[in-house]
């Protein structure tokens, strides 16, 4: 993706994110209804054509999106699937691609949050190398001939039991809707995406009051520099907070301003 789309996907995975984060969203459920969606939109290529048109209203189009799946999914689903409604996309196949990568991204998200996610990058490029080595199954897998039910029965009898459930069902996923790519190109994908999300880092950051755009770069490009990881805040405020501003990162806990943690954070990279 470039441009437009490029921008559009960012927010899209900082809105879910901020979801996720979330312990009341069950972010399995999620990445099922988000595959839906996109299963849908794949379809549907008028649909796309309408929910990208530059010439409509983002408010009306994020309305078509809540009629037509608003009874079907969470409110939470709804929710993101307008809001990447009401974004820019440089052409409709964009949409398609950010919802799929959306709904991977809370399948990981959830190997996340069971302590999982280490084994799933692990199994995803294990099984990439089985795929490549093994000419049998690869064709398997790919035979537009071949139902889904089949592949979906296939890959459980493989990865049943042995790989763990998300691992599962991305890969059958992949399988079942390839959407033009290779087997190959497809899992090195999902590998990439589990590496990525493994390396982030989240900062739960509250302020006394509300930080400006400008703040929230600085303290993310800061703390990014001080511990090495991209690094996501989750933002809050409480009057109440001593000294301005709290961060947290795992357990570790900086109080005091934003001015002064700035400070320390670029001393302690000098040094």
């Amino acid at each position: 993706m470039n441009g437009a789309s490029r921008e559009a996907l960012a927010a899209a995975r900082e809105r879910l994110d901020a979801l996720t984060d979330s312990t009341s969203v069950d972010a399995a459920k999620l990445a099922d209804e988000l595959a839906a969606v996109t299963a849908l939109l794949d379809r549907e290529a008028g649909l796309r054509r309408v929910l990208t048109d530059p010439a409509q209203p983002g408010e009306a189009k994020a309305q078509l999106v809540q009629r037509l799946i608003g009874g079907q999914v969470s409110g939470s689903a709804a929710d993101l699937v307008s809001g990447l409604a009401r974004s820019r996309w440089s052409q409709p196949r964009d949409l398609v691609d950010a919802l799929e990568e959306l709904a991977n991204i809370a399948d990981l998200t959830a190997a996340e949050k069971t302590g999982t996610l280490d084994d799933v990058e692990d199994e995803l490029f294990r099984f990439g190398r089985i795929v490549s080595s093994n000419t049998g199954l690869r064709a398997a897998l790919t035979d537009r001939a071949a139902g889904t039910s089949a592949k979906t029965e296939l890959l459980h009898r493989l990865l049943g039991g042995r790989a763990k459930p998300v691992t599962e069902r991305l890969v059958t996923r992949l399988a079942t809707a390839p959407r033009g790519r290779s087997l190959e190109t497809g899992l090195e994908s999902l590998s990439k995406l589990a590496a990525e999300r493994r390396n982030r880092v989240v900062a739960v950051v509250t302020s006394a009051v509300p930080l400006s755009d400008r703040q929230r770069e600085r303290l993310g490009a800061a703390l990014t520099k001080l511990y090495g990881r991209r690094m996501h805040l989750n933002l809050d405020v409480d009057p109440e907070v001593v000294g301005g501003i709290r961060v947290q990162v795992g357990d570790e806990v900086i109080n005091g301003s934003l001015a002064d943690r700035l400070d320390e954070a670029a001393r302690r990279m000098a040094s």
